[in-house]
């Protein structure tokens, strides 16, 4: 093995790790894609918990308040913004304009873009996670989850189903255009299956099992089950890493550079 083999390793990694501090300083300057991911999932949590008759036990939840039940979906939401709306617009603009096909000629490959932009968006997925988490602790005394390993598995494959999504949209859309139109017409369903509307515990018994088959359906049931204190069902589970693989295989057998 010659000395030049070795070079381009070499070369890359400080390479794709200034891809990275590049890339988080743009993402910092985008405050409307932070506050969608970050901040909105919780302010609609505090909306929806400062209604008084949300803060009373609901029979059709199985006895929990409607506030305890939407904190899971407020986690979800963080998660569907991140990997619908706010990364496949980044990621298909940067092929529109020719960054991705340019970068294939220098020791940056446009991999690293790619990696980046799943990191920093599951980043603030998660975070925002965590926010919900302790504003719905503290202003709404909703119980922390009482499976933590559980609900951390639940929350690793949610995030990671949801940004295979959102890779799917980028790998499918030749523009940025097209990557909001598609991504905001599987936008509303995953919301709808993630209990936007009317949490996945109260629909009706056929529509909830076609929801849960869904990976922000099952995702909200292993959250809830998790946050009850029991081990999410390994068939939530299982579903979600499902969706995971398919859409990650999908999103790299479809995806262009250019």
């Amino acid at each position: 093995m010659t000395s030049s083999t070795l070079t381009p390793p070499r070369t890359a990694r400080p390479a794709a790790a200034a891809v990275l501090r590049t890339e988080a300083t743009l993402f910092r300057r985008e405050p409307a894609g932070l506050f969608w991911i970050m901040v909105f999932p919780t302010v609609l949590l505090v909306v929806l918990g400062s209604i008084p008759g949300f803060r009373d036990p609901d029979k059709a939840l199985g006895g929990i308040r409607f506030v305890d039940a939407y904190v899971p979906v407020a986690v979800l939401l963080s998660m569907i913004m991140a990997g619908l709306q706010a990364m496949p617009p980044v990621i298909t603009g940067y092929r529109e304009r020719g960054i991705l096909r340019r970068m294939s000629a220098t020791p940056v490959r446009p991999s690293a873009v790619l990696g980046a932009q799943v990191g920093l968006h599951g980043a603030a997925a998660l975070v925002s996670a965590v926010l919900s988490l302790t504003v719905g602790r503290l202003a709404f005394d909703v119980a922390l989850p009482r499976q933590l390993f559980g609900y951390a598995l639940a929350l690793l494959l949610a995030v990671l189903s949801a940004l295979a999504l959102g890779a799917l949209v980028a790998a499918l859309s030749r523009t940025s255009k097209i990557a909001n139109a598609v991504g905001s017409a599987v936008f509303f369903p995953m919301m709808f299956s993630a209990g936007v509307w009317l949490p996945v515990q109260a629909m009706p018994d056929t529509l909830g099992r076609i929801v849960e088959l869904l990976p922000f359906g099952a995702a909200a049931q292993a959250l809830t089950e998790a946050a009850a204190g029991g081990w999410p069902g390994w068939d939530h589970l299982g579903i979600l890493a499902l969706w995971s693989v398919l859409l990650s295989v999908a999103a790299t057998r479809w995806f262009r550079w250019q």
